[in-house]
């Protein structure tokens, strides 16, 4: 026999910490997250990847004046 309660998966302490229905309001890892992909974003770019852009800019140009 059942009591029709859904089993709980763990303690109320193991949940992540979320807003609790409130808009705009988030996740207390969310502020980490965001200076992570920011820092990520403004890392410089590796030269290796200037010339192969540069070879790959190059090729579309060479492309589109044969046409």
């Amino acid at each position: 026999m059942t009591s029709g309660k859904k089993p709980t998966l763990g303690k109320e302490d193991d949940q992540p910490s979320v807003s609790s229905g409130k808009q705009g309001q988030q996740p207390q890892w969310a502020d980490g997250l965001k200076q992570l992909y920011d820092a990520v974003v403004d890392e410089p770019l590796p030269d290796s990847f200037k010339d192969l852009l540069s070879q790959l800019d190059d090729k579309s140009s060479d492309e589109s004046s044969q046409n």
